[in-house]
């Protein structure tokens, strides 16, 4: 049958096939009842602030508060991953209603207790752009999730198993999210073990229970307007969100079944370019003056996401054309780029910090105090920057003071420096344009250094011969055609030896 033009498809009414709202509602807390009251399995669930995880957290949280207070007996640990990138809106609206929800909790005697996840120092995401040099993410380099996502997540996750032997994640996640997501479901759902109850391929010992698996976008939102936050975070605020989130900056939905929801809006880290554009934040900012100190947010990330002139991505400019341990890789016969150069890195940081400084002086007060990064991250890449990558300069410290205007709260690594500053000057002064020269001679003085205060000196020289291997080169060029020429030679193909006895050649 076709639709006259002009005229929007209807869609369903929600919940109207199975009964209504109410019908399914009490349908689930029966089922998360049994469920919960079945093992002293604890459970974890996934919370994201996030109209799919808010819902169901609802779910759980009113069918706990139904029962007895005798038989709310094992813990419902509710974890959100913050990954220090967030988008500040979302941030905020979480960790305000995690303590509204750990206030809530106590007060009327419920087993759920919240936790705010955060990555190690070490994996998040400026220590691995501005201090390792990683390269923004791409989809096919998407070393971001793993560290900042996941691990966090699956650390506390397995902490829970260690000490009580399973648990059971109650997830958000829905079929109606994408196919991909709809397949992986329907598969593991030939897995379970008990009803409602998968298995997860990803931590042993864990099964996924999805309550709203079936819901619709439109489910999800109607369940959140007609029935209140029970921990007293405002849905309606939720919904404002979402709102300001869509480039036209309309949610209509329950409204009427003909037009399109927000329920497609997606939050997540400021700082992704594994998207084309962050379009939720972009639609804040144009939605709302309120936001518009987040501007200086998009431009930066729309400046990680580095263009060539025909619109591709391309940042090869920006890399070293050396891998991380210094080798040559090819690809094609060219030359694949490694890290950010030292040069890159450094303006990475001006921008970071030039963002955020502007953001404390010309936001609003809920910003004035703003971390676009942390005091720990910047001692992190400070680290890396002057012993794992020896730039011995020690640049950091001067480009927080100049681009802040106040000084750095980290002494002075003059004592475990090869060369002062003034040395240093002299050295590069000394190797005049040539960089590659310099940057190796100054990386062998911080080997010999390093090595001078050890007792044993074993590993000295293996140390000073990968430096030189890294910096022999006379160039980009260089290492191409010597790359080239070495792997020519390993795929050459062996010619007969010349055997006297067996030749039939006259004298």
């Amino acid at each position: 049958m076709s639709v006259p033009l002009g005229i929007p498809a209807r869609r369903a009414i929600p919940f109207k096939e199975r009964g209504g709202l109410g019908v399914v509602v009490r349908g689930l807390i029966e089922e998360i009842q049994e469920l919960y009251l079945a093992d002293k399995v604890p459970w974890v669930v996934g919370y994201s602030g996030g109209k799919d995880s808010t819902a169901v957290l609802q779910l759980v949280w009113l069918s706990l508060q139904e029962l007895p207070e005798d038989k709310r007996t094992k813990p419902v640990h509710v974890i959100s991953t913050d990954t220090l990138v967030e988008n500040p809106i979302v941030a905020s609206w979480v960790t305000q209603s995690l303590a509204t929800m750990e206030k809530a909790a106590e007060e009327r005697h419920l087993p759920i207790k919240p936790h705010r996840l955060t990555p190690e120092v070490k994996d998040s995401f400026w220590v691995g752009l501005i201090g390792k040099g990683y390269p923004a993410p791409r989809p096919k380099f998407r070393w971001c999730t793993e560290r900042l996502k996941i691990r966090p997540s699956n650390s506390f996750i397995r902490n829970v198993v260690r000490e009580h032997g399973e648990t059971i994640l109650v997830l958000g996640i829905r079929k109606a999210e994408s196919q991909a997501r709809a397949r992986a479901m329907t598969r593991h759902e030939k897995h379970r073990v008990r009803d409602r109850l998968s298995p997860n391929g990803n931590l042993p010992n864990s099964l996924v229970y999805s309550p709203i698996e079936e819901w619709t976008n439109d489910e999800v939102w109607t369940f959140l307007m007609q029935r209140p936050n029970p921990w007293g975070h405002n849905n309606k605020d939720l919904l404002t969100m979402y709102q300001g989130a869509s480039s036209d900056g309309e949610c209509p939905l329950v409204v009427d079944n003909t037009t399109p929801s927000c329920g497609d809006s997606r939050f997540g880290c400021w700082t992704c370019t594994l998207v084309d554009q962050d379009k939720s934040m972009a639609a804040m900012i144009q939605n709302d003056e309120e936001k518009e100190w987040m501007q200086p947010l998009l431009e930066l990330r729309n400046k990680l996401d580095v263009r060539n002139e025909e619109g591709r991505r391309d940042d090869k400019h920006l890399r070293d054309w050396r891998k991380m341990n210094g080798s040559i890789q090819l690809f094609n016969d060219q030359v694949v780029h490694g890290p950010y150069t030292q040069e890159s890195r450094a303006n990475w940081l001006r921008d970071l910090l030039n963002a955020q400084t502007w953001v404390r002086q010309n936001g609003p007060r809920s910003v004035r105090d703003i971390e676009l990064i942390t005091m720990g991250e910047l001692h992190e890449i400070r680290r890396i920057w002057v012993f794992e990558k020896h730039e011995v300069e020690d640049l950091l410290p001067k480009i927080y003071e100049k681009e802040t205007g106040d000084e750095f709260p980290g002494g002075p690594l003059d004592e475990q420096l090869a060369l002062a500053g003034d040395e240093m000057e002299l050295l590069r002064e000394v190797c005049g344009d040539d960089k590659l020269h310099f940057a190796t001679a100054r990386e062998l003085l911080a080997v010999e250094r390093k090595f001078r205060t050890m007792t044993r000196r074993a590993g000295l020289f293996e140390e000073l011969e990968k430096t030189i291997r890294r910096g022999y080169y006379e160039n980009k060029e260089d290492a191409e055609q010597s790359a080239l020429r070495i792997q020519r030679e390993k795929t050459a193909p062996e010619l007969p030896l010349f055997n006297e006895e067996i030749t039939d050649a006259p004298a």
